[in-house]
C-alpha cells in the first residue's frame, strides 16, 4: 500500500475535526451554512484551518478573497490578520453576506473585513487603478469558475512578490479527469466550459515561469502559488 492510496474514512475525518482549533464563531457559522441548499459551496473546516495557518505564516497584512457566499472562509482569513491588517472580501450577494457579517462581528474582526459588493473583476480592477498593484500578501480565489483565469491574472497583478495565490476547486470534483460526474447535485453545477477552463489553467499555472505552485489534494483541490 502507498500513502497514496489512503483513503479518508468518516473514522479518520471525525478524527481529524476533533483536532481542528475551530472558534465557536467559525463553527456556529460553519453550521448555519450548512443548513443552505447552496452549502456545497462552503469550504470544509480544516480547508479553513489550512488558510488560516497559511496567512499567519506569510505574516499577511492584506488580503483579497473573490468568492465570499456565507462569509466562513472570510472570517478564517481575518482571524489570522493582524489588528490592523485588511481583507477585501468579493461577492455578488449581500444577502449571503449579512449572514456572515454577524459572525464577523461576534469574532470581532467585522473592522477588518472591507466587503465589496459587485463584480470581482470590477473589484480588482478598481484596486490596480487606485494604485493598490503589488502591495496584497495573499489572495484567495473561489468564484465563478468561468473567470477563473482573469481572477488569476489580477490577483498576480495586485500581489507582490513573494505573495501567495489559493485557488479552489481545481479538481471539480473529479471533473478535470472525467466529465461522468456521478452525483446529480454536482453534474447541474458543472458544465463542459468549466471544466476547459479548469484544465487549462492547470496546465497554464504548471508551465507558468511566473511563478512557484503546488496543487493540494485539500479538499476539492486547492492550487497554491508564489509569485516570483
Amino acid at each position: 500500500m502507498k500513502k497514496s492510496d489512503i483513503q479518508f474514512s468518516d473514522e479518520l475525518r471525525g478524527y481529524l475535526l476533533s483536532l481542528l482549533r475551530e472558534t465557536d464563531e467559525l463553527a456556529l457559522l460553519r453550521e448555519e451554512t450548512e443548513k443552505d441548499p447552496n452549502a456545497i459551496m462552503q469550504i470544509p473546516p480544516e480547508q479553513g484551518q489550512f488558510l488560516w495557518f497559511l496567512v499567519r505564516a506569510i505574516g499577511a497584512k492584506k488580503a483579497i478573497e473573490i468568492g465570499t457566499y456565507m462569509g466562513y472562509s472570510a472570517l478564517c482569513i481575518a482571524l489570522a490578520l493582524p489588528e490592523d491588517g485588511k481583507l477585501v472580501a468579493c461577492d455578488i450577494s449581500d444577502e449571503w453576506a449579512a449572514i456572515g457579517r454577524k459572525y464577523w462581528k461576534a469574532a470581532g474582526v467585522e473592522d477588518k473585513i472591507d466587503f465589496r459588493l459587485g463584480q470581482a473583476l470590477s473589484t480588482l480592477g478598481s484596486l490596480i487603478v487606485s494604485g493598490e498593484a503589488g502591495s496584497f500578501d495573499f489572495v484567495f480565489i473561489d468564484a465563478d469558475k468561468r473567470s477563473y483565469d482573469l481572477y488569476y491574472e489580477k490577483a498576480l497583478e495586485l500581489l507582490r512578490p513573494g505573495g501567495i495565490i489559493a485557488i479552489d476547486n481545481v479538481f471539480l470534483f473529479g471533473s478535470v479527469v472525467d466529465k461522468h460526474v456521478p452525483d446529480a447535485e454536482l453534474h447541474a453545477r458543472i458544465n463542459a466550459a468549466d471544466i476547459e477552463v479548469m484544465r487549462n489553467l492547470n496546465a497554464k499555472i504548471s508551465a507558468d515561469e511566473r511563478v512557484d505552485q503546488t496543487m493540494l489534494p485539500l479538499a476539492d483541490g486547492l492550487t497554491l502559488v508564489r509569485k516570483l
